[in-house]
């Protein structure tokens, strides 16, 4: 922990590094949430989906693919003549997803592990690349969506969810706040990952056309994360959210203590708000409020976006925001 002098310069490696490091360990409760994972995403991922046109045949790649999603559900979409690659920075995370796709019957789809800013893939390979909430993480993110609209064929869509703003998902910003203070992490700078890197006005939307995409359409949409209480989420934070733990790398155990402690005081405020509203302990409510954005960006409210290469893709907008685009 830094207690004096300048913040410590981003170090792009170190950070990927860890990334993986904390998605190594937090696999397999990722992949244990995914009933509460899929009711919260399930319907943007269907716009995001939707906006990038995944229909039968087509070939796609997730970036990002985590436990599964959105590969399994675009799998099942473009049916036994078209084919899903799920690719992840974390090898043990992709194992889940395997073993989700052998479960459903998906013959359709693959894994392979690799970092989503230096694809192994040939140029031109897939008619559609998606990412949900991956896009936002990466160290380098114009590199990132350089290599997706390599590896698309001309004509093809790129589709991304991404969350917006830190108002519109207290869920994450809280305790991202809280750690940030306790852990004296400096703001990311423009251009830097984190949650809500994409998530402003315009940004997920000049990310693409900065790379060359056009077409680029973003919609925002409303995706509640919903527990029965602020403690379930908590645990589920706990457990599961990598960039979470990431963020409180360099705190003592003590100190970490410190920071879940108050971190679960601030959450029990959402359930005294929800009391207020008359909701009781057993019914469950939305954690955050906001959009989430397919294509670059997402708020608890998040958006969706996409675009095609500028001779190829398409994309748009939603609360957590997903973002189509043409290349």
């Amino acid at each position: 922990m830094t207690t004096e002098g300048a913040a410590p310069a981003f170090d792009p490696v170190r950070y990927k590094a860890t990334t993986r490091e904390q998605w190594e360990v937090a696999s397999e409760a990722w992949d244990r949430w995914t009933p509460t994972l899929q009711a919260w995403l399930g319907p943007a991922t269907e716009i995001m989906l939707d906006l990038a046109g995944v229909g039968p045949g087509n070939r796609v790649l997730d970036v990002a693919a985590g436990a599964g999603e959105p590969a399994i559900t675009a799998a099942k979409r473009v049916g036994p003549t078209g084919s899903v690659l799920a690719t992840d920075i974390s090898p043990t995370i992709l194992t889940y997803a395997q073993r989700a796709a052998e479960t459903q019957g998906l013959t359709n789809l693959t894994t392979q592990a690799m970092d989503g800013e230096h694809l192994d893939l040939p140029d031109a390979a897939f008619d559609v690349v998606l990412s949900r909430v991956g896009l936002i993480y990466f160290p380098d993110q114009q590199r990132a969506l350089a290599e997706i609209r390599r590896v698309l064929m001309p004509g093809g869509r790129v589709a991304a969810m991404v969350y917006s703003t830190p108002e519109r998902n207290r869920f994450f910003s809280i305790p991202i706040s809280i750690i940030r203070r306790r852990a004296q992490l400096p703001l990311p700078a423009p251009g830097q990952p984190g949650p809500f890197s994409l998530g402003a006005p315009g940004v997920l939307e000049e990310a693409y056309r900065r790379a060359g995409f056009r077409e680029v359409v973003t919609r925002t949409v409303e995706a509640p994360l919903r527990t029965a209480t602020a403690a379930e989420y908590l645990q589920l934070a706990r457990e599961s959210f990598g960039a979470l733990h990431q963020m409180l790398a360099e705190l003592s155990e003590a100190e970490r203590a410190e920071a879940w402690a108050e971190i679960k005081g601030e959450l029990r405020q959402l359930d005294r708000v929800a009391a207020t509203h008359g909701l009781r302990p057993g019914r469950r409510r939305g954690v955050g409020s906001g959009a989430d954005q397919l294509g670059t960006r997402i708020p608890l409210g998040g958006r969706c976006g996409g675009s095609r290469p500028r001779s190829q893709c398409a994309g748009r907008r939603h609360r957590r925001r997903p973002a189509t685009g043409w290349r």
